[in-house]
């Protein structure tokens, strides 16, 4: 398809005004409201109940007060609840495979369409005897409430929470009291076949930001910087009526006596370079939309004159990064925890001469969400905690690392980080919208881009 460009004058200048005739439709906030609750409502009546059984768990109690939510209260309020009420609570109560799992909101009023309000003020007056006589009513064998050692995502049961609900439960109630830790990343990492199509348009939307900003149309060499390509990416997601869950990141590499220490890609990056022909470009960029996250880094080279192509020890050196993709994800298999599988991995990779460094997070409705740690960019042994928790099915990935390349043309190593996301079910892993094979060369025509 011909992208149409139009154009603006301005003092002087014709710019280019991108159309958005290559990114898929965006929905309007109304719509985008529909499609959360629509998800929202599958997700608590068809997954919820296998999470709870599957844990042990019938009854899952989650307490908050507004503006301080449960990370996991979060992601089950309604689309137009910003927040949570006052304090919120909620409980969620197995009655067993004919009835499923009852939805209850300890609140004078019901949670959208998801919970119903369970709280008589003229019965009991204070919420906290009201959430003590539910539970006495459903005697539950086991009560879930969110508290971890490993996982911020299922710690969200505050210390004042907890101790105000401990001081109302009586003492037969408190030794049924389990963490909930395990149903909570179950919750969070597991992605619905719904949430699955959406997501392949999510990080399609982000791939075409990327190939945007790594073009001549964003780029002029020797004049844009790399911080001007952050801020255009910046203004595009707004532009286009989403949000991003973390500042991207643009950085170069050149040929030049500077050496590139991947650490500069975290916290020693220069705040901005002027770009320039023969510089090997990468990005870290992410978006959120309809409560999901991309997260991806990409590579682009600036040609120099006379140049065609990028340069063929370029393509040579990025091969070893697909490479060491492929190592990662060949050895995702169920039940595998994070620190078997980057074992396994770097196993393979020291047997096929990669100099590779692995850092592959869980994503969803958390940038680096709940789930199997994979490594960290610091630590290449065990990760204790989420480092042992295993791969399940159904759950999505940032594939993301770096390998270590001598470049004998510019006379020092370089670094081709990548991260592209993936989906992982009973069929094996894939990436969501496919991976970046090739380095973008610029100039280019946008319209040829694959």
């Amino acid at each position: 398809m011909k992208k149409i460009l139009l154009f603006v004058l301005c003092f002087g200048l014709v710019i280019p005004l991108f159309s958005q005739s290559s990114i898929p439709r965006i929905l309007p906030e109304r719509e985008r409201a529909t499609v959360i609750d629509e998800i929202l409502e599958d997700r608590m009546t068809n997954l919820l109940p296998q999470l709870m059984r599957k844990e042990g768990i019938d009854m899952w109690v989650l307490i908050s007060r507004e503006y301080n939510e449960d990370p996991v209260m979060k992601t089950m309020l309604p689309s137009v609840w910003l927040s949570a009420r006052r304090r919120t609570m909620m409980v969620f109560f197995d009655k067993g495979e004919k009835e499923g799992v009852e939805r209850l909101a300890i609140a004078r009023y019901d949670v959208g369409n998801l919970l119903k309000g369970e709280w008589d003020l003229n019965t009991n007056p204070d919420q906290w005897d009201a959430l003590v006589k539910v539970i006495k009513d459903k005697n539950p064998k086991k009560i879930g409430l969110n508290f971890s050692e490993h996982y911020a995502h299922a710690d969200g049961l505050t210390y004042t929470e907890h101790k105000e609900f401990m001081a109302k439960l009586p003492a037969e109630f408190q030794a049924k009291i389990v963490s909930a830790a395990n149903l909570a990343v179950n919750w969070l990492e597991t992605r619905t076949e719904r949430e699955m199509v959406i997501y392949q348009q999510i990080c399609r939307i982000s791939h075409e930001i990327i190939q945007e900003a790594f073009s001549d149309k964003v780029i002029q060499p020797g004049v844009t910087t790399t911080d001007d390509v952050v801020w255009w990416m910046r203004q595009r997601v707004t532009d286009l009526g989403l949000d991003t869950w973390f500042h991207p990141t643009v950085d170069i590499q050149r040929l030049d006596p500077e050496s590139f220490d991947h650490l500069r890609t975290f916290s020693k990056r220069p705040q901005k370079q002027v770009i320039l022909p023969g510089d090997l470009l990468h990005c870290d960029f992410g978006i959120t939309y309809l409560r999901l996250n991309s997260d991806q880094q990409q590579h682009a080279y600036v040609l120099k004159a006379g140049e065609t192509d990028v340069p063929d020890f370029l393509k040579k050196a990025f091969k070893q990064g697909n490479q060491l993709q492929d190592n990662l994800t060949d050895n995702f298999k169920a039940g595998l925890t994070g620190n078997e599988i980057l074992a396994r991995a770097l196993a393979q990779s020291k047997k096929d001469g990669l100099r590779g460094t692995i850092y592959t997070h869980p994503i969803g409705n958390h940038g680096h969400a709940a789930g199997p740690t994979i490594g960290m960019w610091d630590n290449q042994g065990k990760t204790i905690g989420s480092g042992d928790y295993p791969l399940n099915f159904n759950t999505a990935y940032s594939i993301e690392l770096n390998v270590s390349v001598d470049l004998a043309e510019w006379k020092k190593p370089i670094r081709i980080m990548l991260e592209e996301d993936g989906f992982f079910n009973e069929k094996g892993f894939r990436y969501i919208d496919g991976r970046q094979t090739e380095i973008l060369p610029i100039p280019r025509v946008l319209s040829n881009v694959k």
